[in-house]
């Protein structure tokens, strides 16, 4: 996988992460915010118009007074309000939305509508406003007590819907996620601006200078910079010329050792071969190392002088027997071929050991009679 791909996927996955984590904590916090706001807007609503009602219920605990019903009709008609309960100081009914449950005690009024939560209760001995989440609906129970001088008047149990706050939450949300994928984009175009300028074209430069060394000059053509790239192009150049060195050396072993092993077949080939005799020793590749006589023969574009530039190509009886000799080796095989227009005795043996130097003595003895 390309590196650039790599780092579009590693981008877009961190971002992805930061943004669900980013998303959870700040759904949390709008809704903590939002339900707190609707909460403490509901309490002040009552609190706002409690001294109306405080004085209509000090007045007549039995009946509501007009007063008290604008307010109380008030708060029903707010869009929030789902339903509204208001109770006197003894349990009694004295608003709610069914007029036939009004003057009931509170007992009565629970057996024939089921209340969500017990935030009544808990407002009525703790004489505080009590908020309960309805279970399984987008509802708040707010129980406000109704108190003068400490002594407890009344209670409104207001049932205030959520959708409204969650409809702001999910606009709050959106807004964020757009927010969020424009912040990553971005963030994202100056640092893939950053990986392509200063990762990704030195990269493909250095490729380039690699994919163009010449095996003939092993040198690198590549301008480093100060930084982690350049330096891996400087350890690359270090260790080309390390290469080029060891190479070089290689090449004057082989030569001194090419000298040495010329020095030493002439000697040998001067002790054991006759004047009139011709020898010719090749490496594996059947390239020439060493002759006894003078060579005409110019050598191939390799340097190299062939035992095909020596000996004509239509004597396959010499070159049947060197074939055989190599399947054969340290064998001294012979058969009569012309050389040079003379008939000779040709006689070839492969010398073969363990090591890696292998060698092909080819011996002409040149026929003085029949």
């Amino acid at each position: 996988m390309r590196l650039s791909a790599k780092w579009f996927l590693w981008f877009t996955g961190i971002g992805v992460y930061v943004m669900f984590l980013g998303g959870i904590f700040y759904y949390n916090l709008f809704k903590w915010t939002f339900d707190e706001k609707l909460k403490q807007e509901s309490i002040d609503m009552v609190r706002l118009y409690a001294p109306q009602l405080v004085e209509g219920l000090s007045r007549n605990q039995g009946a509501i007074s007009m007063t008290e019903y604008d307010v109380v009709s008030r708060f029903a008609k707010d869009d929030r309000v789902a339903s509204l309960l208001y109770l006197n100081k003894y349990g009694d009914v004295r608003w709610f939305r069914d007029p036939t449950m009004i003057s009931k005690t509170f007992d009565e009024f629970t057996k024939q509508v089921s209340l969500p939560t017990d935030a009544i209760e808990q407002a009525w001995q703790a004489k505080t406003p009590i908020v309960r989440a309805v279970p399984n609906m987008e509802l708040y129970d707010i129980a406000i007590p109704l108190a003068l001088r400490g002594d407890m008047q009344g209670i409104i149990d207001l049932q205030v819907s959520r959708a409204g706050v969650k409809s702001v939450i999910d606009r709050a949300m959106n807004k964020y996620a757009i927010g969020a994928v424009g912040v990553l984009i971005l963030l994202g175009i100056p640092l893939y601006f950053f990986l392509y300028q200063f990762v990704l074209t030195p990269l493909l430069n250095l490729r380039d200078a690699i994919e163009s060394i010449s095996f003939k000059s092993l040198d690198l053509r590549f301008k480093p910079g100060a930084d982690e790239i350049g330096d891996l192009a400087g350890a690359l150049t270090i260790f080309l010329s390390k290469v080029k060195a060891e190479i070089a050396n290689a090449m004057a072993r082989e030569a001194r050792r090419g000298a040495a092993e010329a020095r030493w077949w002439e000697s040998i080939l001067k002790t054991i071969v006759t004047k009139n005799h011709r020898a010719i020793v090749v490496d594996e590749d059947n390239a020439v190392l060493y002759t006894n006589f003078p060579l005409t023969a110019t050598a191939s574009g390799d340097g190299k002088l062939h035992l095909l530039d020596v000996i004509d190509s239509q004597q396959q009886d010499v070159l049947r027997l060197v074939t055989t000799a190599l399947d054969r080796p340290n064998q001294v095989l012979e058969a009569d071929a012309m050389f040079r227009s003379e008939p000779c005795r040709v006689k070839a043996v492969h010398l073969d050991e363990d090591g890696e130097t292998k060698r092909t003595l080819i011996l002409f003895e040149v026929k003085t009679g029949r």
